[in-house]
């Protein structure tokens, strides 16, 4: 397997965070609602895993090496693997499996129905990202990855929702997912390649 160290290192860094998180709230030191921050932290982790899911592509082409590529659907497994542990927290911390008052809150807190898409989105990106589904796809495939930044808006909304008033770190997550979208236009795309080039033969010339 190429790049097997780094793909290891991407793993741990990312399994380690929701097992420390665990470990503080069974330690008691995540404040009078553990359950509640361990919603909030597994959420924020959704979002930022989702931002550099989406920087790899173009790490990839402003550096050349593809190593970005080699963890980009691990990484995006894993922001699958952050949603479910999200949702889950929140069915048992916050609803206490309360069915009925699912009902309820998605009709007090519409973010949540927002969330809920963008889980939806994510389930069908996790579900297709393996190589029958790529091979069966064919062209369809990318198109249908391209909801990632669907999932991305959905995720700032959602979040633009819960925090309202405090908008600095939201700014800050909005400002990269922005910075993506417009390293994805077809002329912004188009000259990426050019600058890494560039950016080969002045090193040559020197």
């Amino acid at each position: 397997m190429r790049y097997r160290l780094w793909r290891i290192g991407v793993f741990v860094a990312a399994a380690i965070w929701p097992l420390l998180w665990l470990y503080q709230a069974w330690e008691d030191v995540l404040g009078p609602d553990p359950g509640k921050v361990l919603v909030d932290r597994l959420g924020l982790g959704t979002l930022v895993l989702l931002l550099i899911t989406l920087s790899m592509t173009p790490l990839q082409k402003l550096t050349g090496w593809a190593g970005w590529i080699a963890v980009r659907r691990q990484l995006g497994l894993w922001c699958f693997a952050y949603v479910v542990l999200h949702l889950s927290a929140y069915l048992a911390f916050i609803l206490g499996f309360d069915w009925s008052q699912l009902g309820v809150e998605l009709g007090k807190r519409p973010y949540i129905i927002v969330g809920a898409l963008g889980f939806l989105c994510l389930l069908a990106l996790a579900a297709t990202s393996n190589r029958y589904s790529q091979r069966r796809l064919g062209s369809r495939w990318k198109k249908l990855h391209r909801l990632a930044y669907l999932v991305l808006g959905l995720g700032l909304l959602h979040m633009l929702w819960i925090v309202r008033a405090d908008l600095k770190e939201w700014s800050i997550y909005a400002g990269i997912g922005a910075l993506l979208l417009v390293l994805r236009l077809p002329p912004v795309t188009r000259r990426i390649p050019r600058l890494v080039a560039k950016k080969a033969s002045s090193a040559k010339k020197a």
